[in-house]
């Protein structure tokens, strides 16, 4: 099998947008010709910027090549990135060129007259400039000019001939690609980007990027999501994990309640994720919090990402069970963020993430995946990206705690629980049961992909001093299934301390 020759970092053209570089494996390759194409607002214009203001700023000459916007359009475009463009050479094709295109032509069609008046300057100030890089915006004013499919592809194969010719690596830019129907114009092509957006009912804008060519090289496939902010392209690769191939050995560590550790068979695992399903109220963020504080006390830290609950309904909650957060927050042992799915997509997130991993975090909460898959829910292949999420935490030995609201206050199984348990590889239940007038609390492990658990069912409760677990309640039947039997009572139930 031939594979593809890989440069070196030092050999290609980083493209300015650090996502893109990884998507390419360092960049572009230098002296070919690339397109980068999608509709109007997808950020075609800031991409070519960028590109050539990486150059400059290792050197190497730029010249962005404008058939639609004007200099001052550019630089208003530049300016409301904290851009300068004084480093670049913009050619802007000839004010009169619209006007004299509108002049009637009986003779020759527009392809043979106005063309050559528009290209063979441009390939002149190209030969006399020497760029290293060159951005040509738009492909849309030839493809209009040339009116056939033929004449158009000669036209590029020349301007590809002299660019290279002079050494330069290319970018153009296109509202449309090559798979509209001209002939053959990808085989001219080095490598070809796609940029995408899509409009919500709701949320803000979603945009998103895709290569789909890269001669002889290799790259990233697949979507992956792009936001437009002050400062140009921001790129979120897709997460892909190697498959736990380099996972660390798995270490396992208490809760800092005995009797949970117990029914997890030893405790939680580095390396795993844990799903924390009830209905509301049960105290599923109660129990995550308890899971935090252990964490303190081995030294490590910790990542709250909250979709519902404000930070001061989460640390007004933590000192009422005796677990107060603020000392890890105000030191950097815990790093809360609230999130707004509408305005984050998931390749944000994940980045967002994988960024609190990367400052030390060792355990991740979720807060939860209600917030998660709901407010996302027009966001296709969702709970792929939680896999792929989950695989690559855990290949880095996080403990991922998953808080997933059931619906219904006495209900267990849900639709969304069964679309997400398979992913966690222990699923911890809380459930609510009535005793002589009385709501009361009971937990269990259900599932423990990598060991051996208690298949027990325990009273759970928290009061003002945290978490507690009780015995088995041997005097019942039917606490997680229903309907609730009373056998007899074996052992007292937990009392709430003063």
């Amino acid at each position: 099998m031939i594979q593809a020759r890989q440069n070196s970092p030092a050999e290609l053209c980083r493209t300015g947008i650090d996502g893109l570089d990884r998507i390419l494996n360092g960049g572009l390759r230098p002296s070919r010709i690339y397109l980068a194409f999608g509709n109007t607002g997808t950020g075609k214009t800031t991409l070519g910027l960028q590109f050539l203001l990486e150059g400059a700023a290792h050197g190497e000459r730029g010249l962005y090549v404008s058939f639609s916007e004007s200099k001052p359009e550019l630089e208003s475009v530049a300016e409301s990135h904290g851009w300068s463009l004084d480093p670049l050479d913009i050619y802007e094709i000839p004010r009169d060129y619209a006007r004299k295109t509108m002049e009637p032509q009986t003779v020759f069609p527009p392809a043979e007259v106005e063309l050559p008046r528009i290209l063979i300057p441009i390939l002149d100030t190209v030969k006399r400039l020497k760029p290293a890089r060159i951005v040509m915006d738009s492909l849309a004013e030839i493809r209009f000019m040339t009116q056939d499919p033929l004449r158009y592809r000669r036209e590029l194969r020349l301007l590809k001939e002299e660019f290279l010719e002079v050494g330069c690596t290319v970018l153009f830019l296109d509202d449309r690609g090559p798979e509209s129907g001209e002939v053959g114009v990808e085989s001219l092509l080095h490598g070809i980007i796609i940029l995408e957006q899509t409009w919500p009912d709701y949320e803000r804008v979603r945009r998103r990027l895709r290569v789909v060519k890269m001669r002889a090289a290799s790259f990233a496939e697949g979507h992956h999501d792009l936001v437009i902010s002050r400062g140009g392209l921001v790129v979120f690769p897709r997460l892909v994990s190697s498959g736990l191939r380099h996972r660390k050995e798995r270490q396992t560590f208490g809760s800092g309640v005995a009797e949970l550790d117990d029914l997890l068979g030893g405790g939680f695992e580095s390396g795993t994720s844990a799903l924390l399903m009830g209905p509301a109220g049960i105290g599923k963020s109660n129990l995550a919090t308890q899971i935090l504080h252990a964490a303190f006390g081995r030294g490590e830290k910790a990542a709250l990402f909250a979709f519902e609950e404000t930070l001061a309904t989460t640390l007004e909650r933590a000192r009422n069970i005796g677990l107060p957060l603020e000392e890890a927050l105000n030191d950097g042992r815990l790093r809360y963020q609230s999130v707004d799915p509408a305005e984050l997509s998931p390749g944000e997130f994940a980045a967002d993430v994988m960024k609190a991993v990367d400052q030390g975090a060792r355990v991740v909460i979720l807060d939860s995946l209600n917030g998660y898959l709901s407010a996302m829910s027009e966001e296709r292949h969702l709970t792929l990206h939680l896999h792929e999420l989950l695989a690559s935490l855990n290949e880095k030995g996080v403990l991922t705690l998953l808080l997933l609201t059931q619906h219904g206050l006495l209900q267990v199984a849900s639709a969304d629980a069964l679309e997400v348990s398979y992913l966690a590889d222990v699923v911890v239940a809380l459930r609510f049961f009535e005793d002589g007038g009385r709501v009361r609390r009971a937990v269990s492990v259900i599932k423990k992909r990598t060991g051996h658990h208690e298949e027990t069912i325990r009273e759970f409760m928290t009061d003002r001093e945290g978490v507690r677990i009780g015995p088995t309640l041997n005097g019942f039947s039917g606490v997680l299934s229903g309907p609730l039997v009373h056998h007899g009572r074996d052992k007292p139930f937990l009392t709430e301390r003063a």
